[in-house]
């Protein structure tokens, strides 16, 4: 018999907190993260740059988003990467317990992009090596959550991998976005969703330069796509820029 992820993790897994370890209330059963570690996740706060979202103080205009497609409007981030919200962006990333979306999910309701047109979600596509050893793509697990709350639709399949990346974790900002230059594009057979979604959301579990979420949005662009926006759970401090 085949156990999905989730639930196979509620029969293995104590009904503890995944990062502190308390007990969990039968009100939070179903999460991993208790609300007091919940609580202690930093949140990204103005003022900041109105595209992307990099706290001021700026020095004239935004290095970070200067160069990017003109079609992607704002991108927003929940909490900090810090000590706090680390070990749940691993637990998602690389600790094979996808359920946890749901907890990162409810602390980025909040940057829900505004529109009264009709939009959708569009997870970064993970290469097909590392789909195969982690078994899921963490940013459509991030992407179906957050379609859970908002209800609207997620565009898995629109957005393809044209080649494996290495990892970003150690590049400076300039060699990641030659790392994933060209690294997208649409689905051929699916083009034409654009038409019936004005606002784009692009979904990804960390930002910290931009640079995937840029190059994603670019290859969207190109296929006609005007209205873009981006949101991530955790940013990444960068040390220039604080």
């Amino acid at each position: 018999m085949d156990i999905g992820h989730s639930a196979l993790e509620q029969l293995l897994l104590p009904a503890e907190c995944l990062l502190c370890h308390a007990l969990l209330t039968q009100r939070d059963a179903t999460r991993l993260v208790c609300p007091v570690c919940r609580q202690r996740w930093r949140p990204v706060r103005p003022p900041w740059c109105e595209r992307c979202g990099q706290p001021e103080p700026h020095f004239g205009p935004c290095r970070l988003c200067a160069q990017w497609p003109s079609a992607l409007k704002s991108v927003r981030s929940a909490a900090w990467l810090d000590e706090t919200a680390r070990p749940a962006v691993h637990a998602l990333k690389y600790g094979g317990l996808p359920r946890i979306a749901d907890d990162l999910a409810a602390a980025m309701a909040h940057i829900r992009p505004r529109t009264d047109e009709p939009s959708a979600l569009i997870p970064i596509p993970l290469a097909t090596k590392r789909l195969r050893q982690r078994g899921y793509n963490q940013s459509e697990v991030l992407a179906r959550a957050l379609a859970r709350q908002w209800r609207i639709p997620v565009l898995v399949g629109l957005l393809v991998r044209t080649r494996e990346t290495p990892t970003q974790t150690a590049l400076t900002p300039e060699t990641r976005l030659a790392n994933v230059a060209g690294a997208f594009r649409m689905s051929n057979d699916q083009c034409s969703l654009i038409n019936d979604h004005s606002t784009l959301i692009i979904v990804d579990d960390v930002f910290t330069t931009g640079a995937t979420l840029a190059e994603a949005a670019r290859a969207l662009e190109q296929t006609g796509a005007r209205r873009i926006t981006g949101i991530t759970f955790a940013r990444a401090a960068i040390p220039d820029f604080t």
